[in-house]
């Protein structure tokens, strides 16, 4: 029997890029994969969805187009020819994995894994045995026990992804990031949405007063705040809304979007501690048991796909490389790819409060950044906050909501990561004319800081 320096299971952002870093090291990788090349951001979730998005982008770009002199007429959106370039889209980037493998001369193989101890793997018939185990089983849609959760019209953001037929109406429960992406989509291309959310407001992540105008922008979306759903029904789904009173929300088809279950299955005979979010680790991604790590979904911590990567750098740099590294949370940018895009990194507002700084911060309008006007014109909405301490001036925090969003927010990870101060960010020389100054005029906006 063979015995590999490493073993990895799962091929999604954080196992092949573990994979791949280890193989290109030269230590003998072992990689398991019991579905797709990729993962769930590619096949089920980052690629497909931003596939999908951006055909509607295109199509609400070619409706609003005429104030801009370019009439467009005959506009139609084919739901059939979208999902065929998502697909394609799909098996590029998996081929494209596929080929880091081999070059980094990585061992693959396709099954469902059982871990027997820290050591050895079973797939199918064949024990594999490993000197180090990462697990990077990721996670799956979670599926309440919602009376009519089973009925056929029901789908998770699994199955959505490969409608032949676009609904009449959509309700979606949930108004976390997959909710509104999918509600974006949808919406923009002519299906009749709600969104039904249990909390008092969408996005728990984001900024109050951006989670506010991103809903006024959704503007076609109807969102029902502070409602607990009860029951789907065949032709839409109850609840009860934030008064108590009982609700009906017709809908033809019904997205269940209330967050996501670690995959735990292949590793009951570990005895890893868990908790409600998954594996427990520590800042070097070990779990109880030596020699065993987990990144990615499976342990709660960050459920983005760029962090499972960097979770992934992170325990090969602590196994092979001279310099140990650890994880650092507080810098990790989120992005939410509806219409319009937002992104944050680091501390709201409300987050630097309760943590008892003394703070400063400073709220710009996107529509005064010469970029945003001339491709989106003065009345279209945008926002861009930083939140710093008062006392240090060190940024804390980076909010931002309008287009390019998801493009301009690596640079507040990397002011955030460097802890610069508001007068270091400020002798940064930023491109003109582009969105991305609306942060640097932003710090100038914030008083007594030159």
């Amino acid at each position: 029997m063979d015995v590999f320096d490493l073993i990895i299971i799962g091929a999604g952002p954080g196992g092949y890029i573990a994979a791949e870093r280890a193989g290109s090291l030269g230590k003998n990788v072992l990689l398991i994969e019991r579905d797709q090349m990729g993962g769930v951001c590619t096949n089920l979730g980052c690629i497909p969805t931003k596939s999908l998005l951006n055909a509607a982008k295109l199509y609400r770009s070619a409706q609003e187009s005429e104030k801009m002199g370019v009439t467009a007429t005959s506009v139609d959106f084919n739901l059939t020819t979208a999902m065929k370039w998502k697909q394609e889209t799909v098996e590029t980037l998996r081929s494209g994995i596929t080929f880091l493998m081999k070059n980094a001369k990585v061992t693959v193989v396709f099954g469902e894994a059982v871990c027997l101890d820290a050591n050895h793997v079973q797939v199918g018939k064949t024990v594999y045995e490993g000197t180090d185990l990462i697990i990077a089983t990721g996670s799956s849609p979670a599926v309440p026990p919602i009376p009519g959760h089973d009925l056929p019209h029901v789908v998770t953001s699994n199955e959505i992804l490969s409608i032949e037929k676009l609904p009449t109406s959509l309700a979606i429960i949930g108004g976390g990031v997959i909710g509104v992406e999918f509600a974006s989509f949808f919406a923009s291309v002519g299906v009749k949405v709600s969104i039904i959310e249990m909390m008092d407001e969408i996005l728990p992540m984001m900024d109050g007063e951006f989670a506010k105008l991103m809903r006024r922008e959704m503007k076609p979306v109807e969102f029902r705040l502070g409602c607990k759903v009860t029951e789907i029904t065949r032709d839409g789904v109850k609840y009860t809304d934030a008064k108590g009173a009982v609700q009906n929300q017709a809908a033809d088809m019904v997205l269940l979007s209330v967050g996501r279950k670690p995959n735990l299955e292949a590793l009951q005979a570990l005895n890893l501690d868990t908790n409600r979010l998954g594996v427990v680790v520590d800042d070097q991604l070990r779990t109880n048991i030596p020699h065993v790590y987990a990144i990615g979904d499976v342990n709660g911590k960050s459920l983005l796909a760029h962090s499972a990567s960097r979770m992934a750098e992170v325990v090969v740099a602590n196994l092979y490389g001279e310099n140990k590294q650890k994880m650092r949370y507080q810098a990790i940018p989120w992005a939410v790819y509806g219409i319009p895009e937002a992104a944050g990194c680091g501390l709201t507002e409300s987050e630097a409060k309760k943590s008892g700084r003394e703070i400063v911060t400073a709220t710009t309008q996107m529509r005064a950044n010469g970029r945003f006007l001339a491709e989106h014109g003065k009345r279209a909405a945008g926002l861009c906050k930083v939140v710093a301490d008062a006392k240090t001036k060190a940024i804390l925090g980076v909010h931002l909501l309008g287009p390019y969003s998801s493009e301009i927010i690596y640079g507040a990870a990397a002011i955030i990561e460097a802890e610069l101060r508001i007068k270091d960010v400020k002798e940064i020389v930023f491109p003109h004319p582009s969105v991305s100054e609306i942060i640097r005029d932003t710090l100038f906006a914030i008083e007594g800081t030159l």
